[in-house]
């Protein structure tokens, strides 16, 4: 090991300001662990932290990216958690061991990875050991990056929140990377699946097990969701739209329904009818990611029903900027940075 590593910075918000530079390794400090970073996950979160900084106190210079899979080379004083040679995963909230989220009415907390704290576009981090949980024993390391932000957020919601049991209706109107690991999960439960999106997206969500797929881009796709189930509606709903889309969500929830209110791709200002929304008796969960106990639940789920992440593209560590360009175009599952890969 030199003593000397590569890693993505930026001195300033604006994708023009990030540079590949090199910074020396660091050293694990008490209760801390090194890690070799293998693989990173990129999340339509990190494009925004990037171009905005999504009003997060970011230090300069800042490296952003959240979802890591490596291994442990190097322990600080104290570790009791992990070994060295340990297979490992971040986790996105760090501070958020189990139970309720920290915070309160006031302040919710929002202290992420790549954010608040740093973040993992490196080729080493020396992190808490409470910061990281073990990988999946049946993924390589590219699929395992893409469990602490995408997958948890599924599995959290539709499992942890709304209670997902078999022989229930989903409803996923998107085919990105929590859509898709919605679906996965939805499936493993014995849960019947629509997804909703355009294109040869469609075809590749049938192949992944979708029961029903319904083209959002022609004709009245709400209608069709009410002719697939019979007019009785979704008993989850996976919102990872926001905005006014909240709307046809809470149109088309069973009595009785959940929605998981996820995502933000049309506005952070959400709006729904008030009277559906009552007369159903709707829940409606605002999720953000999961604990880190609840990630080690989706861990050990993982390997006992072999789900296999959906991976879109692949990229080298220097083509970062590449990745993010496939990240405006949106991609079907994930994009992956591969740490490991040599042009």
């Amino acid at each position: 090991m030199t003593n000397m590593m590569r890693r993505w910075e930026m001195d300033a918000l604006g994708r023009d300001r990030l540079e590949l530079k090199q910074a020396p390794i660091p050293s694990p400090g008490p209760g801390e662990v090194l890690v070799k970073v293998a693989a990173v996950a990129l999340n339509y979160r990190d494009k925004m932290v990037i171009e905005s900084g999504r009003g997060l106190p970011l230090t300069f210079p800042f490296t952003p990216g959240s979802d890591l899979a490596g291994t442990v080379v190097a322990l600080g004083n104290d570790v009791t958690r992990l070994s060295i040679g340990d297979r490992v995963i971040s986790t996105f909230t760090p501070d958020w061991i189990d139970g309720l989220r920290p915070g309160d009415a006031r302040t919710p907390a929002y202290r992420t990875l790549g954010g608040f704290y740093p973040g993992v576009l490196s080729e080493y981090v020396a992190f808490p050991q409470d910061w990281f949980v073990h990988a999946p024993t049946t993924l390589d390391d590219g699929e395992a990056s893409t469990l602490p932000v995408s997958g948890l957020t599924a599995w959290f919601g539709l499992v942890e929140r709304a209670g997902l049991q078999a022989g229930d209706t989903v409803l996923i109107p998107s085919t990105g990377g929590v859509a898709i690991f919605g679906l996965q999960i939805a499936r493993a439960h014995g849960a019947r699946v629509i997804v909703c999106g355009s294109g040869e997206n469609l075809d590749r969500a049938m192949a992944l097990g979708a029961d029903h797929v319904v083209d959002n881009q022609t004709g009245d796709w709400e209608e069709a969701v009410l002719a697939i189930t019979g007019d009785r509606g979704a008993d989850h709903i996976l919102e990872v739209i926001g905005g006014s889309h909240l709307a046809s969500s809470v149109r088309l929830a069973a009595v009785g329904g959940h929605i998981c209110q996820i995502g933000a791709l049309e506005g952070f200002d959400i709006s729904a009818p008030a009277m559906p929304l009552m007369l159903k008796d709707v829940t409606i969960h605002g999720i953000g990611t999961g604990s880190r106990r609840a990630l080690e639940r989706l861990v050990r789920a993982v390997d006992q029903t072999s789900l296999k992440p959906v991976i879109d593209t692949r990229y080298r560590f220097e083509d970062l900027f590449s990745a993010l360009d496939h990240l405006d175009r949106s991609a079907f599952g994930k994009i992956v940075i591969d740490l490991q890969a040599r042009g």
